[in-house]
């Protein structure tokens, strides 16, 4: 059966039972706590937790979904997968226990003729919480196995909470003995509290039943908390793996040997001309290969573009590893071309824009192999001279801080860095590099939590809106608004009071002001009360449904109770409701010039001024970025409508509606915005102006690279964009002024003084570089003999790189023919030393190696260097030991000839 069948019978199974089909969101999940969905449930988060209520009593769905904490164990067992896809089913207060018992064991005991999945009964083991006498009692009854046929096992396996105050409760996993060739036998009644390990491949959890009916409290962590009570309402959450039931049905050992990933696999083996199945080690990285590829698409296809952070540092992680996995294999030329179109093929048959989007996808994914390609190169070549460095002080092993310096800063993978070293005859301090690698981790998770401010605990939010109901959002209506004082809040605490100069959060049952969101800024104004008056310094929406305030008291003293006039500042919004039309007038000019595949990935947007990010490889060029710029003021000059409208999500991607990366949408309705008609629709809930006129102007003033794969744009509307113009007028005024001319001549007479400034500089430096020359037959007339060699040391002050080694080959040439020679130059300019050392041939039979001399004055020098044995050279930072380094030259050389 083949994995879209068994994806298809899932949802029809739960239809049937009366369950609303859901289709999956986005892994992208606009949670702190998250980077990706995963799990089956995120999307249904809010209706868990009581935060929002769910449009449907039963759900259904399959959720693509992302787990990165097992990455280095992905092609090492059959468990773990990085992209996954999830089947679950939720009742939100409808049925519980036995009912979700019953749909599950029905469908995969079911014969593959009537709709189910076939399994065999007398293969499956359902496990419960040990002590749920209740899961016992109903799997019993549900499925007539007897009591000894159900596992008991202990919390850490059977028990599931978010760890976070809020719901929680007992699971029921359904496990499926693969037999003996998988591990050892075993006694049902006897594996607890946890699952062996040995046992983990042949009792694989093919689908978890989690029972949510308590309260949690006090949670310290997922593991441990307490339980303060029941549910008002219990609900079910149900996930059923889709990859180990395929493999299951199709008779495959593991996830990646099924229809969806194995033909990865074998293109990989046609390339590579390696067999998956001769060579544990090659099978891993298969395996690694097949699961990679798919997962590096599907986080692109979602908006996810390689970068050094977050979700871009995970994709950029899952590509490089592929295309390093084919290179171990002994695969150089570039793998991704040859391996992505297959698993889009494959994956493509229900996640249609695969193929829709593709040119976009392959585009950013292309590009990153091809960088990946260079690191690898200049990679190599790093660890070559840190390897050399290690070898030549004696040493057989690579230190924690350099694999970490490859891995860091260069990009260079460790287990790369590990075979290479292994070549060389090396180790790697691999518990250096782990403690470095977690400290950076650490620093990581620690900026995290910083950026998550104080919005981070939602509790006393849910708290105001479960005993209020949401705030009257009326930012669309009006600038103002007759308002009530539902909570006031400090560091997270409620208080009574703000004193003058105080910065407090303020809840209103109704209010004018936009909360961030979307790209776009909060709006500003004022809170007027009896005596008083509180400045708005920023509005969000911690919890959906309740928009909070930060407020300062700039007049009087404020109390709850209070009268209050809420007004957004006129002049704020308009330059807002600019910019945001501004930045969607901005989307559709790119696309025009660029094709539709240069989609926005990221906006923000203030009175004025915008910021645009797009999925693009390389920088626009002067005409496009002309182009884009006069097809926008084009836009405002025909005064196009701008209208919006209410539609569900589905009716506005059938309208041409685009939707954005990185947004989550309500799935009952969403907020179309249109600019002239088609040439401009998007889903958006910011504020926006009613003809396109309205914007102003639009004044472009750069474009730049945001990280691999991904561009940014960044404009001034309105008076702002006029302002920037009368700026650059000002600027052309004054240099007409001081060389009094034209300003259409301006360019001409600039490029004149430039090029007359540069041809200057030329003959000051042939100047400059024939008076440093001149030196050098004079210094190689003074050379000290030492041990028959002709030696200068130099010291050449204001020199540097380039002319210390121009210097240091003439000295050479100059020296007596026949007579074996070396020259040491080193310069100084703006602190910053370089040194060359020059051997001839007649020197280096002698022993002295150039090489060798840099290697040693460089830590003198406060840097390092080599090269080979006739030219090297090198550099550092510290000045004050060149005496000190040029004194050594002599030492170094009568070490080795006088060995000679």
């Amino acid at each position: 059966m083949d994995t879209s069948e068994i994806r298809r019978r899932f949802l029809a199974h739960f239809e049937n039972a009366g369950h609303t089909a859901v289709p999956s969101a986005s892994v992208l999940v606009d949670d702190p706590n998250l980077l990706f969905v995963n799990a089956g449930m995120v999307p249904f988060k809010p209706y868990f937790l009581g935060q929002e209520t769910p449009p449907y009593d039963r759900a259904t769905s399959v959720q693509k979904c992302v787990r990165t904490p097992d990455i280095e164990d992905v092609g090492k067992t059959t468990r773990h997968g990085t992209f996954f896809e999830m089947c679950g089913n939720f009742s939100f207060g409808d049925y519980f226990k036995e009912r979700a018992i019953e749909l599950a064991w029905d469908l995969i005991t079911k014969p593959i003729d009537d709709g189910g999945f076939g399994l065999d009964a007398n293969r499956l083991y359902p496990s419960v919480l040990a002590g749920d006498d209740e899961a016992v009692s109903l799997w019993c009854k549900v499925t007539g196995l007897p009591e000894e046929r159900i596992v008991q096992l202990g919390p850490k396996e059977n028990y599931w909470s978010m760890g976070v105050p809020g719901p929680g409760g007992p699971c029921s996993e359904i496990l499926y003995d693969r037999g003996p060739e998988y591990g050892p036998d075993f006694d049902a009644t006897t594996l607890g509290p946890d699952m062996p390990f040995e046992l983990e491949d042949r009792l694989l959890e093919i689908w978890n039943l989690v029972f949510m009916q308590d309260e949690l409290s006090d949670v310290r962590s997922k593991s441990d908390f307490d339980i303060s009570g029941s549910l008002p309402k219990k609900n079910i959450d149900t996930g059923m793996g889709l990859e180990r039931v395929a493999f299951l049905l199709q008779g495959k050992q593991n996830m990646y040997e099924i229809d969806v990933m194995f033909p990865v696999i074998e293109r990989a083996m046609e390339l590579t001309g390696k067999t998956y199945g001769d060579n544990p080690e090659d099978d891993v990285r298969f395996r690694v290969i097949a699961d990679h590829v798919r997962s590096s698409m599907m986080l692109i296809a979602d908006g996810v573009t390689p970068g050094n952070e977050a979700r871009g540092y995970v994709l950029r992680r899952l590509l490089r590893r592929a295309v390093r996995s084919m290179r171990l294999l002994g695969y150089d030329d570039p793998a991704l071309p040859e391996l992505m179109p297959i698993s889009r093929d494959r994956m493509g048959e229900t996640y249609t824009e695969l193929h829709s989007d593709w040119e976009r996808i392959s585009r950013v994914a292309y590009a990153e192999e091809v960088t990946f390609r260079k690191t690898l190169q200049a990679g190599t070549q790093l660890f070559d001279v840190a390897a050399g460095d290690v070898k030549k002080s004696g040493g057989t092993r690579l230190s924690g801080d350099q694999a970490f310096a490859l891995h860091d800063t260069y990009g260079f993978p460790i287990d790369l860095t590990l075979e290479m070293a292994s070549e060389a005859g090396l180790s790697v301090d691999h518990e250096g590099f782990r403690k470095l690698m977690g400290e950076q981790r650490e620093r990581a998770k620690a900026d995290a939590r910083a950026k998550k401010g104080q919005h981070a605990d939602t509790g006393v939010y849910r708290g105001i809106l479960d005993s209020n109901g949401p705030t009257e959002w009326l930012a669309y209506e009006t600038l103002e608004t007759e308002s009530s004082t539902l909570a006031l809040l400090q560091e997270g605490r409620s208080v009574t009071t703000l004193a003058n100069g105080d910065v407090g959060e303020l809840v209103l049952d109704r209010t004018p002001f936009y909360a961030e969101s979307g790209g776009q800024s909060a709006d500003a104004g004022i809170i007027e009360f009896d005596g008083g008056r509180l400045e708005v310094l920023d509005v969000q929406r911690p919890i959906k449904g309740l928009v909070v305030h930060q407020v300062r008291v700039v007049d009087g003293e404020f109390q709850p109770g209070a009268n209050l006039h809420a007004q957004v500042d006129p002049q704020w919004r308009i330059g807002a409701r600019q910019a945001h039309s501004g930045t969607h007038v901005v989307h559709a000019a790119l696309r025009e010039v660029l094709g539709p595949t240069a989609l926005q990935s990221g906006s923000y947007n203030r009175p004025g001024y915008l910021r645009l990010d797009f999925g693009w490889t390389q920088g626009l060029t002067p005409g496009q970025y002309a182009d884009i710029e006069q097809i926008s003021n084009n836009a405002l000059r025909a005064d196009l409508p701008v209208s919006w409208d209410y539609m569900t999500l589905p009716e506005a991607k059938d309208w041409g509606a685009i939707a954005l990366f990185g947004e989550t949408y309500d799935n009952s309705k969403v907020r179309v915005v249109e600019i002239g008609g088609p040439w401009s629709r998007e889903l958006c809930g910011g504020t926006h102006v009613d003809h396109s006129s309205q914007i102003g102007t639009i004044v472009l003033t750069g474009e730049s690279s945001v990280g691999s794969g991904n561009r940014r744009i960044e404009a001034f509307t309105g008076v702002e964009g006029f302002d920037y113009l009368a700026r650059e007028r000002d600027v052309v005024n004054q240099l007409t002024g001081l060389l009094k001319t034209q300003p259409d001549d301006l360019v001409d007479r600039v490029q004149d003084m430039v090029e007359r400034l540069k041809a200057a500089e030329k003959e000051i430096e042939k100047a400059r570089v024939g008076q440093l020359l001149a030196r050098a037959g004079e210094l190689a007339a003074g050379a000290t003999v030492i041990d028959g060699v002709h030696v200068v040391a130099h010291r050449a002050d204001g020199a540097g790189g380039g002319d210390v080694r121009t210097l240091a080959l003439d000295i050479r040439g100059r020296l007596p023919q026949g007579q074996p020679g070396a020259v040491v130059v080193i310069g100084a300019v703006d602190g910053k030393v370089a040194a060359v050392a020059a051997v001839n041939d007649e020197g280096r039979a002698r022993g002295v190696s150039a090489n060798a001399l840099i290697r040693a004055v460089g830590p003198l020098l406060g840097g390092k260097g080599g090269g080979k044995d006739d030219v090297a050279q090198g550099g550092g930072t510290d000045t004050s030991r060149i005496d000190e380094a040029l004194a050594l030259v002599g030492t170094e050389v009568h070490h080795s000839a006088g060995q000679a």
